[in-house]
Order: structure tokens, then sequence, then C-alpha cells
């Protein structure tokens, strides 16, 4: 395969192999109307040579929101029309867009979010907090169909599909995964497989009744976890078989849950930066007694608990999908250098990449690659922009 070579993601034909992974932008209204600068965000990326653009998560319902402030919604009609002019400019650019769509679950707070906390069980969440209520049947059955209205709702706004978010610890991942779903309902962990996969099932086959097959459909997954519990090589094989059987248009692999979240993007810790943002963490205690007990105990737990930063760190879990299907599979993470994107794609290793990090910094950084193969990520993975994302300030380079 070639890096800069026509290829196809369903219905969808992008001019080059490089796609611009969700990142959360924190530029939309209280309630999740875009604001100028989310348009201005995406059409630098169509303007900068990327193939195709996945959005930060938009709710597709209230209950569903993140704590974080500016989220993107995608939870009722009247939003279509804030919508037009994002993909419209996009689309200026020969560049195809698509809205990730997510449940946060248990992953977000009430004191934030002014919405009842829910999850696949009631298990809570060592990074959040709390205690979610556990979703009923007929709930779960109802959000089904929040996502069938929601990428209907994204088809009539002009998006070339929608990416389903089954990662990161959201909502359709914590029924996926047999450390988190205690249920006992059809939404359980079934005993072939060890997975949970009915509830995304029923979203797969809700969105494809609603948008049709011209519409293109992508999921993102983790490949494991951080949990004692581990989700294995096993279940991992199983999850992309599952996929190939539901025949979606695309399979973007990423890694972990938000329960650990630097082990999702890795790199640096800017440790004060969350203690100063973060609403988990920060505080305006100042005495020196709190000064030592976070330098003598918070940091180093939390440097135990990081995954170093590697080159292409998801990039074994492509390989092993591209042995179980024939679907389009999207690798994440690490990839930083022109010499590991040629190196991937040209052998085959995945049929895409997806960044998220260096375009923040380098908006144009396809056109840089398109020039000079062996270019050079200025993003130096200091995470800062990640932090922040838990503050009022819309998302950008801190260098």
């Amino acid at each position: 395969m070639e890096v800069f070579e026509w290829a196809r993601l369903g219905s969808c034909s992008l001019k080059n192999r490089i796609i611009r992974s969700a990142t959360f932008e924190g530029m939309c209204d209280s309630q999740g109307r875009p604001l100028p600068e989310y348009q201005q965000l995406y059409g630098s990326l169509a303007r900068g040579g990327v193939a195709g653009i996945i959005t930060g998560f938009a709710y597709i319902c209230q209950e569903g929101k993140a704590m974080q402030p500016g989220q993107a919604g995608m939870d009722r009609e009247e939003l279509i029309d804030f919508y037009w002019p994002v993909t419209e400019e996009v689309h200026q650019f020969d560049c195809k867009i698509f809205l990730q769509l997510a449940h946060t679950g248990r992953q977000t707070r009430r004191l934030e979010t002014g919405y009842e906390v829910v999850g696949a069980s009631s298990k809570p969440s060592a990074y959040f907090g709390g205690s979610p209520r556990n979703l009923s049947t007929n709930e779960v059955y109802s959000l089904v169909k929040q996502f069938g209205k929601a990428a209907y709702y994204a088809k009539a706004s002009g998006f070339d599909g929608v990416q389903v978010h089954a990662a990161h610890g959201y909502l359709i991942h914590q029924f996926l995964l047999p450390s988190l779903n205690q249920r006992q309902d059809e939404f359980g962990i079934s005993k072939k497989g060890s997975l949970g996969t009915k509830f995304l099932e029923l979203v797969l086959q809700e969105i494809r009744n609603t948008c049709g097959e011209d519409f293109a459909l992508l999921v993102k997954i983790s490949g494991s976890d951080d949990y004692f519990l581990k989700f294995t090589m096993e279940q991992f094989a199983g999850l992309i078989s599952f996929l190939d059987r539901q025949k979606v248009d695309g399979i973007e692999i990423s890694y972990g849950t938000m329960d650990y979240p630097l082990n999702i993007f890795r790199g640096d810790i800017p440790l004060k930066v969350i203690l100063k943002h973060n609403p988990i963490f920060k505080t305006n205690q100042e005495k020196t007694i709190f000064r030592v007990l976070r330098n003598l105990l918070i940091y180093p737990m939390m440097r135990a608990k990081l995954k170093p930063f590697t080159p292409c760190y998801n990039l074994d879990f492509a390989r092993k999908a591209k042995t179980l299907t024939d679907i389009p599979i999207i690798s994440v993470g690490g990839f930083r250098r022109g010499s590991e994107i040629y190196e991937c794609l040209e052998n085959g290793l995945a049929d895409f990449v997806s960044l998220c990090r260096p375009f923040l910094c380098e908006p144009d950084f396809v056109n840089k690659l398109q020039e000079e193969k062996t270019y050079i990520s200025q993003c130096i993975n200091c995470n800062i922009c990640a932090v922040m994302c838990d503050s009022k300030q819309k998302t950008r380079c801190y260098r």
C-alpha cells in the first residue's frame, strides 16, 4: 500500500491513508452546539491535507455527557443546522469527516454534568468515583435507539459516516469487558468468547437500519486495558471476529480506559497541570504537608502505573487484527515520524494510520509529510494538551 494513494472506507473514497483520530475539542457551548472555533479547527485540518477526520466524541443523550466542558452533542434534531457549515467547509478540501458518537457511562461525574451517572453495572470507577446506577434492560434498548437517532442527525448534517466509540472505558466498552459487566440479562457477558457484545451489535444494526449502507460505519476499540482481569489477546481476537461478522467499514484500534488515562496516549506526566486543572485531583490546599504527600505519594503512584511512550505502540494489535478480517484496520498511537508511517502502510501492517496530538501543533502535518517523506512531528508528548481538556480552555498545543 502507498501512503498517498486513494483508499476506501466503506462508501467513502479517501485521498490518502492518514486520518485525524478523535480528539476532544472543548469548542461547543453548554447545549452541545459547535462554536466558530469548532468549524475553524476542522477547516484547518482539511486544508492541511488529511484524508479523513474523526471528530471528538459527541454525546448521544444528556446523561451520556462527559465531565469536560465544551463537549459536542448530537442528541436532537435542532443541532443539524449547526454542523452543516462544518461539514461543508471540510468537503471543500476533498476531505471526509466522521462524527464520533459516545455515551460516557460511569466515566463522568454528576457534579459537572448535572445528570445521574449510569453504567453497564453498578461497579464504580476507580478514577471517577461515585456509584453508577445499573441501567435497566429497557434503558439499554432505549440507548440503542438514541445511537441510531444520533447517527441519523449526523448524516443529515453532512457527515460522511460515524465512528461508534467502543473503547477507552466508555459505556459500550463497559458492556464488552468481563471485568466491568456484571449483568445477568441478555446484555451480560456471553460464556462463549467471554465478551458482552449484544449492546454493540444492536447499536451497529440500528445505525445501519437508520442510515443505510452508503453511510460509513466505523468502530473504535481498545486492544487491551490495565485492569486486574486484563482483556486478553484471545478476547481481542474474538472482538475482531465479531466486528467482521457485523461487516463494519473500519476498525480503529487504541488502548485502555479512562481509569488509567495516561496509558491511552502515553508520554510525560504534567503533574502540576493535573493538580491545578483536573477536577478530580485539583485542590486549593497549599499547605506544606500536602505538597510533601503529593510529591512522595501521588507522583510515584502515577509514574508506576504509566506505560512508556514508544513508537507505534498499538501496532501489534493492528497486525493481529489484519490476520482475522479484511475490514480496513486503522492504527492509532505513537506515530511521529514519516518513516514509521510509511513502513507501517507499505508493509501492510495496517490500512490507515491515525494521529491525534501531532495535528494540534501542526494541522498541516500531512502536507509536510507529502513534501518530505522523513518528516518528524514537532509533538513532544508533553500531554499538557490532554490534561487541559479538563479545564475550560479550548483544546490546543501548549508548546
